[in-house]
């Protein structure tokens, strides 16, 4: 019955024994986290043996067990079938057993250390956020509000364009200018001849 003050469903008796798992209350065996084909009555067998590890279950507890008083069947056949199904599913054998003992002409024993796991009981409704968390978008959308725009640069990048082509093209423009004005002629040399009456000598 869940807990209607937390709503929580009871947590989970998981029985570790070797590299396998068995959950009490849904039945699943699980090898390495891995999911066993393993169904009736060679689950309700391990499940009685593992209620009572290390001591004998009887034959007939296990027939009230499996069968019903109005239930009229070949007891013996059906489970040493059911007891071979599960040793298979464990990979034990009756010769050396490693988990399911044969006691002759008495019953069964789990013989493999187990380990208790209790899991963390699964929410049945969504968690409400903490106080913290619904404060949190709150905050982010007033801080949206608040921080200025950022400069407008689609409207700066155009004229940083035209500025540096206007640029280019200047230098463009007096490179060829450079380039295809005249060269300059040289100035013409003027010489002054002076009469031969200027020129004296000094005796």
């Amino acid at each position: 019955m869940a807990n209607a003050t937390t709503g929580q469903a009871p947590s989970r008796r998981i029985i570790r024994f070797g590299v396998f798992d068995f959950d009490l209350k849904t039945g699943e065996l699980r090898k390495h986290g891995l999911l066993i084909k393993l169904q009736g009555q060679p689950v309700d067998v391990l499940a009685m043996l593992l209620e009572h590890p290390g001591e004998v279950v009887t034959r007939e507890d296990l027939q009230k067990r499996l069968w019903p008083a109005d239930v009229y069947v070949d007891f013996e056949l059906s489970l040493n079938a059911a007891v071979k199904r599960l040793r298979a599913a464990l990979g034990d054998s009756a010769d050396t057993p490693r988990f399911v003992e044969t006691l002759s002409r008495r019953g069964y024993r789990f013989v493999a250390p187990i380990s208790l796991i209790s899991e963390p009981p699964s929410p049945l409704a969504p968690a409400q956020a903490s106080p913290i968390e619904e404060a949190a978008p709150a905050a982010a959308e007033i801080l949206l509000e608040e921080t200025p725009p950022a400069p407008a640069r689609r409207r700066i990048l155009p004229w940083v364009v035209a500025g540096t082509m206007a640029a280019i093209a200047f230098v463009a423009l007096l490179l060829v200018w450079r380039a295809t004005r005249p060269v300059s002629q040289p100035l013409m040399k003027l010489s002054l001849d002076l009469p031969d009456f200027a020129i004296t000598s000094t005796i």
